[in-house]
């Protein structure tokens, strides 16, 4: 990711014409309007108060879930459990299950596409693997899309709806700014934390934010894992294309739909040049350093996986695990015998009543926290 050192109201396009002078994430100031697709709403628009997806309902607060897997010792997944075979403990205290889901019911999944510079390899194949995501869960798991650059937009409302997902994901362009910790804010916040049952984010991004206003990368981690949703950050490294990028002029290629991804040995095409100059916010290693750092933090905190894209094989497949796995997944809740205080951090300990199984689960959740419904 590559940083700008001006906010503007309105994505930019590069252009060839484009001052060579500028930083690799600044543009023109030749504005051009976000697609807009079925339901989008933009971030400043959010009414907090108003929920708009018929879906969303009060939240309770004194019950506590979470997503549960159980595996053999060989790693595959045990299906066909019930209620009855799962124990939880709060605090080493065994709690009674009052609410099991078993691996058939529903996901509500965000999907969260940095559309940021450094996302310039050809973006096609980015449309093509998200909708192949999309076509391999369930009919009636429902996706939110949300893409990012300098601004964060809702390119549509949780829906099943196939061809409103298929709009939204070819609506998404490459522009200006990495506002990765604002988007996981609003996601968080704004969005999964209104609606009840099972949840996971799928995350496309280098993990390098620049242009973020209104949150930062511990506030995400700490909602995360206050939060009953798994993350799973698909991450693809634009360093050694950055470091190309910064004193060189940045011709962005027209993006060709295509249905099949390309055979290119990496997913992000060697630049034929970049905007920017040494020390640009998103270009350091330290700041790479610390990308790694905060994906591995969401993925490893909310129970989930990251999955690293150095080629386009590996995009695609990466997606692929990621819609099996989210239909490998259990859900329990419980409500607290022993009610803790406000932010106070309890353990969590899921068990099976079968020998020769793995369990992963979260292990703690803070009191008031996200994770409790």
């Amino acid at each position: 990711c590559l940083s700008s050192s001006t906010y503007f109201a309105q994505s930019k396009r590069v252009t060839p014409d484009d001052n060579p002078s500028q930083k690799a994430n600044k543009r023109p100031e030749k504005t051009t309007e976000t697609p807009k697709v079925e339901n989008s709403e933009d971030q400043t628009e959010i009414d907090p108060n108003i929920e708009s997806d018929n879906e969303l309902e009060k939240i309770d607060t004194e019950v506590v879930t979470t997503a549960v897997k159980v595996l053999t010792r060989g790693g595959r997944f045990v299906s066909g459990l019930t209620k009855e075979d799962f124990q939880v403990f709060d605090e080493k205290t065994e709690q009674e299950v009052a609410f099991f889901s078993d691996e058939q019911q529903p996901f509500t999944v965000a999907l969260v596409l940095d559309m940021s510079y450094s996302t310039v390899f050809k973006i096609d194949e980015i449309h093509f693997a998200a909708m192949e995501f999309v076509k391999q869960l369930r009919e009636n798991d429902k996706v939110l899309v949300v893409s990012f650059d300098q601004e964060v937009h809702i390119l549509t409302e949780p829906t099943s709806d196939r061809e409103v997902l298929r709009r939204a994901i070819y609506s998404t362009k490459v522009a200006s700014g990495t506002s990765l910790y604002d988007a996981m804010d609003l996601v968080i916040n704004r969005k999964l934390s209104r609606i009840q049952g099972r949840k996971a984010i799928v995350l496309f991004t280098d993990g390098v934010d620049t242009s973020s206003r209104k949150s930062f990368s511990n506030n995400n981690v700490r909602d995360a894992q206050e939060f009953d949703a798994l993350i799973y950050p698909i991450q693809y490294d634009t360093f050694a294309d950055v470091q190309r990028m910064k004193n060189q002029t940045v011709i962005v290629p027209p993006t060709q739909p295509s249905p099949i991804p390309s055979k290119n040995p990496l997913p992000f095409p060697i630049p034929t040049g970049g905007i920017g100059t040494p020390g640009s916010q998103g270009t350091s290693p330290e700041d790479y350093k610390k990308a790694d750092e905060y994906l591995n933090e969401l993925a490893n905190r909310t129970n989930g996986r990251i999955y690293q894209a150095q080629t386009t094989i590996n995009l695609a497949q990466a997606f692929s695990n990621i819609a099996e796995e989210l239909r490998s997944f259990y859900s329990l809740g419980y409500y607290p015998k022993e009610k803790g205080k406000s932010g106070e951090r309890r353990s969590i300990k899921v068990k099976v009543k079968r020998d020769g199984v793995a369990v992963r689960a979260r292990d703690f959740y803070v009191v008031g926290g996200k994770n409790k419904k």
